[in-house]
């Protein structure tokens, strides 16, 4: 009896694993928001880390985090690094790619609790009525985070922390962008 559960046991193993072999290497998660500012009043932003504990919904998660910014602001090479004692864990942005005011490229390495390179991005394509800013999160899935992707949808995760980040800069830069026409107004 023991060795037919053990059997089991093993076999449900191998079909697990087999399953979590054919999961997707490569994932993209992306969300975007309209918003009532230029694309020169979103950008700096979101290429000035000094600015991103406004609207960033991950800099909200731990209020004992240490975060150190070093670099130029909005220049390639700007590094954000943080140390967080929760959930927020260890890692480090480093701008790569940079377009103002239209587009952003950084390169995102998680530390603890585990170890993961993506590529982060942001793209801001003005219009008359304001702009659109899409911001995306790619990288490859090693075996771990496809056995997570079994139980946890990463797409709605990390989607709606974007949709939260994207809500808070959409209302700060809106102020702005209000606050300014008031101010060319009233002249």
């Amino acid at each position: 009896m023991l060795r037919k559960i053990l059997i089991a046991l093993v076999v449900l193993v191998l079909v697990f694993v087999g399953f979590v072999a054919t999961r997707p290497a490569h994932f993209n998660i992306e969300r975007s928001a309209q918003i009532a500012a230029s694309p020169e009043g979103i950008y700096p932003h979101v290429a000035d880390f000094h600015q991103w504990a406004d609207w960033s919904p991950w800099d909200k998660i731990d209020s004992t985090m240490v975060k150190t910014i070093t670099g130029d602001a909005m220049a390639v090479g700007s590094e954000y690094h943080w140390v967080g004692t929760g959930e927020a864990g260890e890692g480090r942005m480093t701008i790569t790619a940079t377009t103002p005011p239209n587009s952003l490229t950084i390169k995102l390495d998680f530390l603890k609790p585990f170890v993961a390179t993506n590529t982060t991005a942001f793209a801001i394509d003005g219009s008359a009525d304001g702009s659109t800013v899409k911001w995306t999160m790619s990288g490859e899935n090693n075996f771990m985070a496809k056995a997570m992707g079994v139980f946890m949808n990463m797409d709605q995760l990390v989607g709606g922390d974007f949709e939260k980040g994207l809500e808070d800069l959409k209302r700060i830069t809106e102020a702005e962008a209000a606050a300014a026409v008031d101010t060319t107004a009233s002249m």
